[in-house]
């Protein structure tokens, strides 16, 4: 048996391993558009989470006031989504870069800074997407891409803009309550999302779909 036929039964048989149709640099036009489409949906979701959830969930975590970042896996979950889905470099940016921008247009507190947290959370994904070299989309790509989307995110940008009157060591609670939301609402909220999608039988056309077709068979 060749090398490449062996690859390509790993494929079919280890979720997470089967490659985008093409290679990861074959884009097509279904990806952009369902990346697009996908993306619209949860900034749509974004702005309701916004509007409903987020200021009573703050507010009930305002004890502990670090214990607030619990909710920020909630913003890097469409980068988590798109790059199990899509299985090709940029599909977490371009997914999470659309949902920001629904989320800004629809209207929230933070406008167009949202835009540069997407860049940031994305980020992180796209990081541990490369590291593999996009042949690797399993759970434990999902959630190191949540968590490392997470310290992308405050370090670089939250623990100055948003809090930077804590000290060092709320600090650090701060980050550890991020990198806890990336591992649960981003990566195991991600992976699920995907894999709820890929049961629907509506996105038999990526590789998660064409997963799931094997694993139905058998």
């Amino acid at each position: 048996m060749s090398n490449s036929h062996i690859a390509d039964v790993q494929g079919l048989t280890r979720p997470g391993r089967r490659q985008a149709r093409g290679g990861p640099s074959a884009w097509r036009a279904v990806d952009i558009v369902t990346l697009a489409v996908l993306g619209v949906a949860l900034g749509v979701a974004f702005w309701g989470f916004d509007m409903l959830l987020y200021e009573p969930l703050k507010a009930a975590l305002s004890v502990f006031p670090p214990a607030q970042e619990l909710l920020l896996g909630v913003w890097i979950l469409p980068a988590v989504a798109g790059a199990l889905l899509v299985r090709r470099p940029g599909a977490a940016l371009l997914c999470e870069m659309v949902a920001a921008t629904v989320e800004m247009l629809l209207g929230n507190q933070w406008a167009a800074m949202v835009l540069v947290s997407g860049l940031l959370q994305a980020g992180g994904v796209e990081i541990v997407a490369a590291l593999w070299r996009w042949r690797r989309f399993d759970l434990s790509t999902a959630v190191f891409g949540g968590m490392l989307g997470a310290v992308l995110e405050i370090v670089l940008y939250e623990w100055w803009s948003y809090v930077p009157e804590y000290s060092w060591t709320w600090k650090l609670v701060y980050l550890v309550a991020g990198v806890v939301s990336g591992f649960v609402i981003a990566g195991l909220g991600g992976h699920a999302l995907v894999r709820a999608l890929a049961a629907t039988g509506a996105v038999n056309a990526f590789p998660p779909g064409e997963e799931h077709l094997v694993t139905a068979r058998r």
